[in-house]
């Protein structure tokens, strides 16, 4: 058994439950405290890391997938496009013709919402780390434990857990059906000294037909230019 970060991470498309502050970290030597103040004023509505009542997740033994699988770069006949920030240094594809907002301090870094219905939206947000944190494994290493944390957390059910490795980089992306009829899918990695946020949240009714281009923005982000 190996002791573990609890964490919650509450992110919904209409409705947004959080949030906790980092506090000390014990999970693996290597990660070190973060300060509260940078926590409250860089997550607030997005990521809420419970720190100081640490829970025990058993290691599944292969936090660090062995292949690697490549970026996205389908742009889908035209309903994605490229974007990148050099400010904050990210990169993804989005949905074309949606609307874009930037830096609301406690909530997200960038959103993209569609013009019809802004309940289907993508944000990406950031949590500064120590920079001695490389992977989101620091987290804990048992992927699935950590799903089914996040989905209490959103009163929802974890649908899919899993781990990828895309340009050194590794991502833990998780899928949720919330009781408020959110379907959300949601990628948490780490680098530059940050943990970094990526989620997509639609209706439940529009997902079937969402879904492919939903997971190739997922696929397609990186916390990097290139």
């Amino acid at each position: 058994m190996k002791l573990s970060l609890s964490l919650a991470a509450v992110v919904g498309a209409t409705t947004f439950i959080c949030v906790s502050a980092f506090g000390g970290i014990s999970p693996k030597s290597h990660v070190t405290e973060i300060s509260r103040r940078e926590s409250f004023t860089n997550t607030a509505a997005q990521i809420g890391w419970i720190i100081g009542a640490s829970v025990l997740y058993p290691s599944n033994g292969n936090a660090m997938p062995s292949d690697e699988t490549a970026r996205v770069v389908t742009r889908m006949g035209g309903l994605l496009e490229r974007y990148q920030d050099t400010q904050i240094g990210v990169s993804l594809l989005v949905p074309s013709g949606w609307n874009k907002f930037e830096g609301e301090v406690g909530a997200y870094n960038l959103k993209w919402q569609d013009i019809v219905d802004p309940t289907e939206n993508i944000k990406i947000s950031s949590t500064p780390v120590k920079s001695n944190t490389t992977e989101i494994s620091a987290i804990g290493e048992d992927v699935q434990a950590i799903g089914k944390s996040l989905a209490a957390k959103r009163n929802a059910k974890l649908l899919n857990a899993k781990e990828r490795f895309t340009d050194r980089i590794l991502f833990y992306e998780f899928e949720f059906a919330i009781n408020d009829g959110t379907h959300q899918i949601l990628s948490l990695s780490v680098n530059k000294g940050k943990i970094w946020s990526v989620d997509v949240n639609s209706p439940e009714k529009r997902w079937s037909k969402r879904a492919e281009m939903y997971n190739n923005v997922l696929g397609s982000f990186l916390p990097k230019l290139t």
